[in-house]
């Protein structure tokens, strides 16, 4: 007898690991919803959604908007815009945005980004608009296009990077606002080594998005789902474990900001950190 289980919608998480466990019951929360199984995996490839690998997933917003770049020569983006979360707190101001929040060791004499002139510098990965692209945008708008940073290491996640000024290793690191709080909420510990000199932001936040290629009727149940999630109190904890309000609907215009700043270091010329 043939199979009617229809298959599994494929969520794909490219953001910090420390979420991951909030992402799992998101995601089987939105399966839940459309009455589909699902499977969460941590995302490697961002062409894994051209290639049809993954259906949805929680991406940074310097990849989306550069998965949106193939609009100029008359193409398809692999991915649309399925929702972006509003994270709790005064600063957020019930708005999808985030920070990064520049941290240095507890002991160190820094006091502003400006401060970090020569100094070691680690971000959490190439791909990320937090770790990366932000920095390079503020150093952009200092004039500072002809080399800040004495030395700059890549860590991989911003959980290893937050390690890295911790123990002294690098001076200093600019950090997802959200990514940081979970990671010294979960690790207190940390609380006593590194502190907050300086906030870069605000910026529009990461956002979730699905296949082009999925059916549409799929992509409005997917967005349907995470519209009811703030509002279920079955999930209050679960949204609460990672500082999060709830979800709305975002549009791609929103992206402009990011946009704005890819651009500005463009044509700065200035396209590395190091």
């Amino acid at each position: 007898m043939r199979d009617s289980t229809p298959p599994p919608i494929r969520f794909a998480t490219y953001l910090a690991p420390n979420m991951q466990r909030v992402y799992a019951q998101i995601v089987a929360y939105e399966g839940r919803r459309a009455g589909r199984p699902t499977t969460l995996v941590s995302g490697t490839s961002f062409a894994a959604f051209d290639r049809g690998e993954i259906d949805a997933g929680f991406i940074c917003s310097w990849p989306y908007v550069e998965l949106t770049r193939c609009r100029d020569r008359g193409q398809k983006p692999a991915v649309e815009l399925l929702a972006a979360p509003v994270l709790q707190g005064a600063r957020y101001a019930d708005r999808p945005i985030c920070f990064s929040d520049v941290i240095v060791h507890r002991d160190s004499a820094h006091q502003t980004f400006l401060d970090l002139r020569g100094c070691s510098w680690a971000y959490n990965d190439r791909d990320s608009h937090s770790g990366y692209n932000l920095t390079r945008y503020t150093l952009v708008c200092l004039g500072e296009t002809r080399g800040f940073f004495g030395h700059v290491v890549e860590a991989g996640f911003h959980q290893e990077a937050i390690r890295l000024v911790a123990s002294g290793a690098v001076d200093a690191a600019a950090i997802d606002s959200q990514a940081l709080a979970v990671e010294l909420r979960d690790h207190p510990q940390l609380q006593d080594q590194v502190r907050i000199i300086d906030t870069l932001g605000p910026s529009t936040i990461q956002p979730v998005v699905a296949a082009q290629r999925l059916a549409s009727p799929l992509k409005n149940a997917l967005r349907a789902a995470f519209r009811t999630l703030g509002d279920d109190p079955t999930m209050r904890a679960t949204l609460d474990a990672g500082f999060i309000a709830r979800f709305i609907p975002i549009n791609d215009a929103t992206y402009d900001d990011i946009r704005a700043m890819i651009t500005a270091g463009e044509a700065a010329g200035l396209l590395e950190l190091a």
